[in-house]
C-alpha cells in the first residue's frame, strides 16, 4: 500500500474539519454540512480506486478473466 494515500485522505479529512469548524461558528452549519459530504465523496472515490486497482490484480494473479 502507498503512503501517499494514507497522507492524502487524512489531509483531506483535516482542511474538511476545518473548514466546517470555521462554518459551524459562522453559523452555517448548513453549508458545513455540504463540505463534509464533499470531504466524503473525495474520499470514497480514492478509496473506490484503490479497490478496483486491487480486484484487476486479483483477477490477473490468479487468470480468472
Amino acid at each position: 500500500m502507498q503512503i501517499d494515500v494514507i497522507f492524502k485522505i487524512a489531509a483531506v479529512g483535516i482542511i474538511v474539519t476545518i473548514v466546517c469548524q470555521i462554518l459551524k461558528k459562522s453559523d452555517r452549519e448548513d453549508i458545513a454540512t455540504i463540505v463534509s459530504l464533499a470531504g466524503l465523496i473525495i474520499v470514497l472515490t480514492v478509496v473506490l480506486d484503490m479497490i478496483a486497482e486491487l480486484f484487476d490484480s486479483v483477477r490477473g494473479i490468479f487468470e480468472l478473466f
